[in-house]
């Protein structure tokens, strides 16, 4: 495939692929040279300005942060410019991000915190879509206390949701609603804020699980509305922790999860134990990375501006590259395509792409591409019911490759010939 030069958008420029590869230090790493890297859904490469970040704190800083000798006090600056630069970021005030070791402990958190107000009086809805971190300790809450679960099933052939299915599932009696911005198999986007504004219409509470989205776009989340939302930065080209936002007073509705003396900080709530510190101090040193970007492609304005404009590069890209991809899969008979095989219609798709092999085990597969310098995998990556909903066999599991921003055109070709040759 050609390296396509002209603007995708009259109002933007095309990502300049080249200038992003130059901030990922992994692309020099020896085990990368002559591979392409597709499994950026199970984690992504780190940029320069977080390896370089997480490097000083440890050199510098690694105090206990807060004290009044110096580096203690530029330790605690460190972490305390981490949150407002999220806050920012994300459109939300700072007193409403929780900071913690991963998105599934996050959610466990959560879970137990919602199970402490939920009774058998309760509705609770999730769906088969989600990866189990998010569904799993929301279902065993559920259970504990004797809520009526139900299930907001994906359409059986496309592994879609259909938000006619939502508005059939909700009552009075709905409490809390729980659903990904877009799944870590099929790779739609699902409408966050029209789910929200249903889910509060019949006064539930919502959490968006934004693992799988969040590594294309940090989205204006205060917009979107959701009262909890929940991604994983290891997967955002940054550390090793979990990113919650917590509004529309759901801290105020739900019990303290962390020490006693903490009750009174909003941000330590649903934190059972203290936050890892050179890893919160490192964690806005992507949104750096980000306005680095958004000055090269001739932006400017206030980091809230550059996340939207340097996401929408992103997703420019990212589809660009996966236009091809989908024509292949969709139209393989050696193969069955998860989700829909084009990028138009309602909705954002993710360049996350799962497909099951006709004849072959999918291990075979993933090995075989393996050996044309693709790095993919196989499995059921947490999503054993939403293979079960598509009739799949979590066992067996799928073939996946993924990518993101930095991903080019070279990567894509060797991608489209192994997968010929493979299958």
């Amino acid at each position: 495939m050609a390296n396509d030069t002209t603007t995708t958008h009259l109002s933007r420029p095309i990502l300049d692929v080249d200038h992003v590869r130059s901030h990922f230090p992994a692309f020099g790493a020896h085990g990368n040279q002559e591979q392409s890297f597709f499994e950026n859904a199970g984690g992504s490469f780190a940029c320069a300005q977080t390896i370089d970040a997480m490097h000083r704190y440890y050199t510098e800083t690694k105090v206990q942060p807060y004290a009044q000798y110096l580096t203690s006090a530029t330790a605690g600056e460190q972490m305390d410019r981490s949150r407002v630069r999220w806050a920012e970021a994300l459109g939300v005030a700072v007193d409403e991000l929780q900071f913690g070791p991963s998105t599934s402990m996050n959610t466990y958190v959560l879970a137990n915190a919602f199970g402490q107000v939920l009774s058998a009086q309760d509705d609770v809805i999730v769906t088969n879509q989600d990866h189990e971190a998010n569904t799993g300790a929301v279902r065993r809450m559920a259970q504990r206390v004797g809520a009526t679960l139900h299930e907001w099933r994906v359409d059986s052939e496309t592994g879609l949701l259909d938000i006619a299915g939502l508005e059939a599932l909700l009552s009075e009696r709905t409490a809390l609603v729980c659903f990904p911005q877009c799944s870590n198999l099929v790779g739609q986007e699902n409408d966050v804020a029209a789910i929200t504004a249903m889910a509060h219409a019949v006064g539930a509470r919502v959490i968006c699980d934004a693992v799988s989205y969040a590594p294309h776009g940090f989205d204006d989340v205060g917009a979107l509305g959701c009262d909890v939302y929940l991604f994983s930065l290891y997967k955002t080209f940054s550390v090793h922790q979990g990113l919650m936002v917590t509004q529309n007073g759901i801290l105020d509705a739900l019990p303290n999860q962390g020490h006693g003396f903490n009750e009174g900080y909003p941000s330590k709530r649903l934190t059972p134990a203290g936050p890892d510190h050179a890893q919160e101090a490192s964690a806005g040193a992507v949104l750096d990375y980000v306005e680095a970007l958004h000055a090269h492609h001739g932006g400017s304005g206030g980091l809230r501006s550059a996340c939207a404009d340097v996401s929408a590069l992103w997703q420019d890209h990212e589809e660009r590259l996966l236009q091809p991809v989908l024509s292949m899969l969709g139209s393989d008979d050696r193969v069955r395509l998860l989700g829909r095989s084009d990028t138009g219609g309602d909705g954002h798709r993710c360049p996350t792409v799962a497909f099951v092999p006709r004849g072959r085990a999918p291990e075979t597969v993933a090995a075989g591409l393996v050996g044309q310098g693709v790095q993919a995998g196989h499995g059921d990556f947490y999503a054993g019911r939403l293979l079960e909903g598509v009739d799949v066999d979590p066992a067996t599991g799928v073939v996946r490759v993924s990518w993101v921003h930095y991903t080019n055109d070279a990567d894509v070709n060797r991608l489209v010939t192994a997968l010929d040759q493979v299958l």
